[in-house]
């Protein structure tokens, strides 16, 4: 029996999907159009014999062989980047110093690298985990080459998208009914700190801090503990945590706005400018 050769195309097509969740989001990376990406996948799938994505109420959901086949497209169009940085000369070598805060690494800076890494195994990548606060000078200073961040100022840095703050607590203890209401916070510089007590300024809402941490860790260990409420982003509220709102007697909390940073020391390097374009076609709010 003969079978079809997979095409390098449809490879790119399935990978770009899968990474992005939906045809409209991977087109741009394959430089096609949605209906040329929908249509790439129906001849791999065609090829293969077999269901490889099925279309969910917001992305794409891969089929048991769409996982058996994500390993090796995966691997085969590393092998073919190979090949051609090998005699094109044009592989990327250095090294990135990047900054994250802990809030942003999983849900934002993850799906990113894991679109980086592959294809520019020769570049040593650094990273340091800090609130936005602390990351920024390190830019300013050239001790960071990029920093993904949440920024109190419009000129700073690359706006990417508006990430959103809640307040949240622990079912098991209902803190929120306390008067005053006890607080976790950040570092005194933290926005996330001067966003919740500016919230509760504007209530008139009594509080007392109880608790400091610089870390993200520290902030969900005081809310589960029962000892405050906290603000935190969106992202890294953990699902057992429960959200707060008006009905808590909290008022509402103004998003951040996150921005990369790129140090003026690392314009001259590839490197750099490969992640710094990736982060912000990956990242970035349309419109």
């Amino acid at each position: 029996m003969a079978y079809q050769d997979l095409q390098m195309d449809w490879l790119k097509c399935f990978i770009a999907v899968v990474d992005a969740g939906s045809l409209s989001a991977a087109a741009p990376e394959v430089h096609r159009s949605p209906s040329a990406v929908s249509m790439q996948l129906k001849k791999l799938e065609s090829a293969l014999g077999c269901r490889l994505l099925l279309r969910g109420p917001r992305q794409h959901q891969l089929t048991a062989e769409g996982q058996k086949l994500l390993g090796y497209a995966r691997r085969m169009l590393d092998v073919h980047a190979e090949a051609q940085a090998a005699f094109h000369g044009n592989e990327l070598t250095g090294r990135i110093r990047l900054g994250v805060p802990d809030d942003y690494a999983a849900k934002y800076l993850t799906p990113v690298l894991k679109r980086f890494a592959p294809h520019h195994g020769s570049v040593e990548i650094k990273l340091s985990c800090e609130q936005s606060t602390s990351l920024i000078p390190l830019v300013d200073a050239g001790e960071l080459d990029l920093a993904l961040v949440s920024r109190d100022h419009s000129s700073q840095g690359t706006l990417l998208f508006y990430e959103p703050m809640v307040w949240v607590g622990s079912p098991q203890f209902e803190v929120w009914r306390r008067d005053p209401l006890p607080i976790a916070v950040y570092e005194n510089a933290s926005l996330a700190r001067r966003s919740a007590i500016n919230s509760l300024a504007l209530q008139g809402r009594r509080y007392r801090v109880v608790y400091n941490s610089s870390s993200l860790a520290g902030q969900i260990a005081a809310v589960e503990s029962g000892l405050a409420v906290a603000v935190l982003t969106q992202c890294s509220a953990p699902p057992h945590l429960e959200i707060l709102g008006s009905e808590h007697s909290l008022g509402p909390l103004e998003p951040m706005e996150v921005s990369v940073f790129r140090s003026r020391a690392s314009k001259d390097s590839a490197a750099v400018d490969r992640l710094y374009d990736l982060l912000v076609k990956t990242l970035r709010i349309s419109g």
